[in-house]
Order: structure tokens, then sequence, then C-alpha cells
């Protein structure tokens, strides 16, 4: 049986070496997060609400409509998939959130994206 509202969400990191700068504390990462609608029902992206904490503890809230600049509208097993960034001032940050959605039948439900670490090659093994 399937549930009737169910977004999975997965994240793929990178690195960006030539916009980082480790002496002005620049790190600067790409992300690529793929959206899955594993539910019954089609649903559409409304917004993002992103936490990102650096090795410092800094935080950063990133809030928005949509996903850049598009709304998805995913059918029960379609996929959605976009690559944006984050700059951060420490080599290792984790970011997590969350994405609203609402589905044909009206109901907004929030999908949880789950936290992934922004980390520069070879700091955490």
């Amino acid at each position: 049986m399937t549930e009737k509202n169910k977004i999975v969400i997965e994240a793929e990191p990178h690195f960006i070496e030539a916009q980082s700068s480790e002496k002005e504390n620049r790190y600067v990462f790409a992300y690529t997060i793929t959206i899955t609608n594993s539910g019954d029902t089609a649903a559409k992206l409304i917004s993002r609400h992103w936490l990102i904490t650096d090795a410092n503890g800094k935080v950063q809230q990133v809030e928005g409509e949509g996903v850049v600049g598009e709304q998805p509208f995913l059918k029960p097993g379609e996929v959605y998939r976009y690559t944006s960034g984050a700059m951060v001032e420490t080599p290792v940050a984790v970011m997590e959130g969350k994405y609203t959605m609402r589905s044909e039948d009206g109901d907004e439900f929030s999908a949880a994206i789950p936290a992934f670490t922004l980390s520069i090659p070879r700091v955490l093994h």
C-alpha cells in the first residue's frame, strides 16, 4: 500500500574548488537534488526552507518559492532533478530542510530533506 503524499528526496553534494578560497573562508558547493513522488497523488512543490549549519555553528536559513525558479508538478512515480549551490565559511557544513508541497486535491504537506554533509575532499576521511 502506498502513501497518499510521499516524496523521497536525495542529495548529492560536490565541492567547487575553482570558486572557493581557503584564505577568504569561502567554500562553494553545488548539490544535485532528486525529488521522487513515491505517493499515489500528484503534488506541486510550492516552497523551500533550508538550514545550512557550518562547522562554527553559524546557521543560514534560506526560504523561497519553488526551486531554481520552478515549482515542479510531479505525478505519482515522476522524478524531478535540479542543481543549486551554497557558500559557507568553513570546509565542512550540513544542509537540511523541507519542501512545502501541495497535492492535487489541495492538501499542503511537508517533505523532509534529509541532512547531508558539504565537505571539501579529504577533510572527513
